[in-house]
């Protein structure tokens, strides 16, 4: 097999499992999690249910790839930037932001975490989830500190659970009570409200 038909074959791989967990975050949003089979996914997909199972292999494994698809890529522009005060301030700020669209699966994200309160099969996965996330805060409030940006008795692992609390919260607020969030006015005092509760104070000029 040539490497053109290794790429192609690739390419027709990565669309079929896009359009899947597309159309399994559709059906989350449109009859909730319950409602998931790989049945379904495949119809709504227009591939067979053998193509979803050769995937996926269960509807367990299904979730979970669709909680880490609809996850990553939640925050844009933050390749690259270092870890520290600056990318979780970029991080809070583009978070909210994003709740303004509240695209496909953004919605599918929010609802399946919410779901996970009283699922004992999402809970699992989404404890995994909101651990990833709370790592990159911590490690985000560590390296301020290490280089003079944060407070030194800020402590990062209270801060990482208190950060990824409030942005779950405003994005379920949006969920339910859309015209209630303001998310550019939020986007906005929220980033500061932490910028001024980390950052170590300046002296005065």
């Amino acid at each position: 097999m040539t490497t053109t038909d290794r790429r192609t074959q690739q390419q027709r791989r990565d669309q079929a499992e896009a359009a899947l967990l597309n159309a399994a975050a559709e059906l989350v949003v449109e009859q909730g999690v319950h409602s998931l089979t790989l049945a379904r996914v495949g119809e709504r997909a227009r591939y067979s249910r053998g193509l979803v199972t050769h995937y996926f292999g269960s509807k367990q494994a299904l979730l979970q790839r669709l909680a880490q698809a609809t996850q990553s890529g939640f925050v844009p522009g933050l390749d690259g930037m270092p870890p520290g005060l600056d990318r979780l301030l970029r991080v809070i700020d583009g978070y909210i932001g994003a709740l303004s669209q509240l695209r496909m699966p953004n919605r599918a994200f929010l609802l399946l975490w919410a779901e996970a309160a009283t699922a004992a099969d999402l809970a699992r996965i989404f404890r995994e989830r909101d651990e990833a996330f709370r790592a990159d805060l911590r490690e985000d409030v560590t390296a301020g500190i290490a280089d003079g940006t944060i407070r030194p008795d800020v402590t990062a692992e209270e801060t990482a659970v208190a950060v990824l609390a409030q942005l779950r919260g405003i994005g379920l607020q949006r969920l339910v009570d859309s015209p209630a969030v303001d998310t550019e006015r939020l986007r906005h005092s929220v980033t500061e409200h932490w910028r001024r509760a980390l950052a170590l104070a300046q002296p005065p000029a």
